[in-house]
């Protein structure tokens, strides 16, 4: 059973969670939000270590950098048409894990 504490840190901590897939999904508008997100995923993820939540930080930085390595792809290749259709399959991968992660936070179960 968690302490009163412990059961405020999580609370919290899911918060912060939910506010990196707010930033996520407002890069679709706003490109740099993903970098603020990012950033606040690394500094949060050693405050969950060993908890449900852990999954959720981990989730959000491989949706970064998959998703910014896939986006230079499809951008490089842009120059042979290609890459347009990396780059709206790139779009569709990331709305997905933007969705899954914050309904599974929702839900206070782990993302995988």
């Amino acid at each position: 059973m968690q302490t009163p504490v412990a059961d405020e840190v999580i609370q919290k901590t899911k918060s912060v969670a939910l506010v990196v897939y707010v930033l996520y999904a407002l890069s679709f508008l706003y490109g740099i939000t993903a970098i603020a997100g990012v950033v606040i995923a690394y500094i949060k993820r050693d405050d969950v270590r060993g908890t449900w939540l852990e999954s959720h930080f981990a989730w959000q930085i491989r949706t970064f950098w998959w998703g910014l390595v896939w986006t230079v792809v499809g951008v490089v290749l842009a120059l042979v048409a290609v890459g347009f259709l990396i780059l709206f399959a790139v779009w569709i991968w990331a709305i997905y894990r933007v969705v899954k992660g914050w309904l599974r936070l929702n839900d206070g179960r782990e993302v995988s």
